[in-house]
Parts: C-alpha cells; structure tokens; sequence
C-alpha cells in the first residue's frame, strides 16, 4: 500500500504500513516489531524493513474503529509505539 488509508471494508483484506523513517537516527534500524491488534478485527501477516513495519488486516465490524498499535525495537535498543485508527465502514 503506498498511501495509509484508515477506511476498510469489513471485506478488504489490507496490508498498513507505518513508516519510521523520519523517527529513526542514522544508522538505526527496526530489529523487532509487535503488533497490538483489538479483538474484532484480524491480523495474518506482518513484516519489516529496516524503516517500515507492514501488517496484514482483515475483518472488522462496520461502523466500528480499531486502535492498530505498532511497536518497534531498533539496533541501538530504543523501543516506541505508534497507534492508527482503523475505520471499518462498508464502500
């Protein structure tokens, strides 16, 4: 996915990917990442770059919203979270 779109389908099976590029320092990079996904929607599939984490969504009740944690682990052993809201709404 090349834009971070919150709006899915309760049909639409995703990929969402957060950037930490811009969070990173120089020559830092992501060695471990855990998702935190609320019960209602699904994951399947997760992966990283040494700046990006992607995760997989699938589900979700429509009309409801889904706080999507990302947290990282980097090389120089900094940890941080980053949470997006999944809207699930049909289209």
């Amino acid at each position: 996915m090349t834009a971070f779109d919150p709006i899915k389908d309760p049909d639409a099976n995703l990929d969402y990917q957060w950037s930490w590029a811009a969070w990173l320092a120089e020559g830092e990079t992501i060695t471990d990442v855990t998702w935190i996904v609320p019960g209602g929607i699904d994951s399947h599939d997760e992966a990283h770059t040494d700046a990006t984490a992607t995760i997989w969504l699938i589900g979700g009740d429509a009309g409801q919203s889904y706080d999507i944690t990302c947290r990282i682990t980097t090389n120089q052993g900094r940890t941080d979270d980053r949470t997006r809201t999944i809207y699930v709404r049909e289209r």
